[in-house]
């Protein structure tokens, strides 16, 4: 099959493996692409990948950041084009999605006065370095976030997250006497945190409103001397719900000998339909003969990690069946592929003269 060279660079970022941590790899291949297709590219401090195009200094009246991550979870998932469709770990979850906005900000035209910066970021899957640093590097006018919604869908709002760590530590006691195990503590902990929960589901009936709730992973043991619990749950969470009360609460239910610390925590963010990011990918979807599908996603997204501060008009958009994150089904339909760069091209151009004619228009009433 012959790719053409906005599936090469698909097939190529793909092909190049980028487990969260070690993803320098995989940035030096996107990077080599964005130059092939005109960009101007650089690297930060974390190595994210990043490429420009456009105006630049003081000539740039408007910035749009396409903002994706470049890292996989772990999975080996042999590389290739069978019936159309790609196979690999990262197609969906997001590299088909960054491929997308890389093709799509290399054919739009932009109007004089716009600078466009498509970012892939590394560490997402683990705890987001690279939009960390990228959030306090830029300020943008507006953003983009690639993340697979199908080729018609939107997303408008990612649930918030919260991981906490329990521990019991207590002296070893024989399993027939009275005393309760460091193990029996740390569940009687979660049990207290499950009808927390359930307490606070119970008039809600959109799961995106919900408190969700798992445990990660629960290890247990013993020296002979003294007996150790220790619990990783994680929580997603509402958009009224902000971690740190919600760590505080569940503190409340901690039985002698359990200690808890949060590892994470992020807030649910969750914009309008009306913002000028999704009216632009609605309007990109139509063109393209779809109807757009506005979606709310209950994982966490970099969108959390940069949309507080930047404040800014801000959606999700790309390519790809989120369902298949993370599984071994991973796969990407190349022409649902080629139809969310037709989506984006169309939005990026509308959106950056939207953004630019009320940035001047904004200034004319000043002056």
């Amino acid at each position: 099959m012959t790719l053409d060279d906005t599936e090469q660079l698909l097939f190529d970022l793909v092909s190049t493996p980028s487990i969260s941590g070690d993803e320098r790899s995989a940035c030096a291949v996107f990077l080599r692409h964005a130059k092939t297709l005109g960009f101007e590219t650089e690297t930060d401090e974390v190595h994210n990948a990043i490429a420009h195009r456009g105006a630049t200094g003081s000539e740039a009246e408007v910035h749009l950041v396409l903002l994706g991550h470049i890292d996989t979870v772990p999975g080996e998932i042999p590389v290739r084009i069978e019936d159309g469709v790609l196979h690999g770990r990262g197609s969906v979850d997001a590299k088909g999605p960054l491929c997308a906005m890389l093709a799509a900000a290399s054919r739009a035209e932009l109007p004089h006065g716009v600078r466009v910066t498509v970012a892939g970021a590394v560490g997402e899957e683990a705890d987001s370095p690279g939009a960390r640093v990228l959030r306090d590097r830029y300020t943008p006018d507006a953003c983009i976030i690639a993340e697979p919604s199908g080729w018609d869908g939107v997303t408008l709002g990612y649930k918030g997250i919260l991981v906490i760590r329990a521990q019991s530590d207590r002296d070893l006691s024989h399993t027939a006497g009275p005393e309760c195990s460091a193990t029996d503590n740390a569940v009687r902990w979660w049990n207290g945190v499950q009808s927390f929960c359930e307490r606070y589901n119970i008039t809600r009936d959109r799961v995106f409103d919900t408190i969700q709730y798992t445990i990660r992973d629960l290890h247990t043991g013993n020296d002979g001397l003294r007996e150790r619990a220790t619990m990783k749950i994680a929580l997603r969470l509402p958009v009224d719900v902000d971690p740190e009360g919600l760590f505080q609460q569940l503190g409340v239910f901690l039985p002698d000998g359990v200690s808890i610390k949060m590892l994470a925590g992020e807030s649910a963010y969750l914009t309008m339909r009306n913002d000028p990011v999704v009216r632009a990918i609605s309007g990109g979807v139509r063109a393209a003969g779809g109807s757009p599908r506005p979606k709310l996603k209950t994982g966490t997204a970099d969108l959390n990690v940069v949309a507080p501060v930047w404040g800014c008009p801000i959606a999700a958009y790309g390519p790809g069946d989120s369902l298949l994150d993370h599984t071994p089904q991973e796969r990407l339909e190349l022409e649902e592929y080629r139809r969310s760069i037709r989506v984006l091209t169309h939005a990026i151009e509308s959106l950056c003269s939207e953004l630019l004619e009320n940035k001047r228009s904004s200034l004319l009433a000043r002056g």
